[in-house]
């Protein structure tokens, strides 16, 4: 289970990364928990809920200096007791416009198994550079 569990979590997380460059909130949907939260990097502020994510991703979309966002896991962590996981990686803000990255950091993603699919409930960021 654990290596078909870390597969099907860094698939997931390239369909978010895909979902995020194509600015497809459809694709996005489904890989959020209803109640999803996520605590942004620079200042921490907290956007709750999978409706919430959607409409910040969507003026996210439409903004003239938009960044694409692309997370790149190093490691996943599969809990041995009950359907959850714990993603660490790096992330990274690119202009879309120039291609030049204006922001990174590192993060912290947990991911539940329902139904035989893994969605994220929690992200937390934290901007280095």
């Amino acid at each position: 289970m654990t290596a078909a569990a870390d597969l099907a979590i860094r698939m997931a997380r390239a369909t978010f990364n895909r979902a995020l460059a194509e600015g497809d909130l459809k694709a996005i949907e489904p890989l959020l928990a209803r109640d999803a939260v996520l605590v942004t990097g620079s200042d921490s502020a907290v956007i709750a809920g999978r409706k919430a994510q959607l409409l910040a991703w969507k003026r996210e979309f439409a903004s003239s200096d938009r960044l694409v966002y692309r997370r790149s896991p190093d490691s996943v962590i599969i809990s041995p007791v009950e359907p959850i996981a714990l993603e660490h990686g790096e992330w990274q803000g690119i202009a879309a416009d120039t291609g030049r990255m204006l922001a990174a950091g590192r993060y912290t993603a947990k991911w539940r198994d329902i139904g035989g699919t893994w969605i994220i409930e929690a992200e937390l960021y934290l901007t280095l550079a």
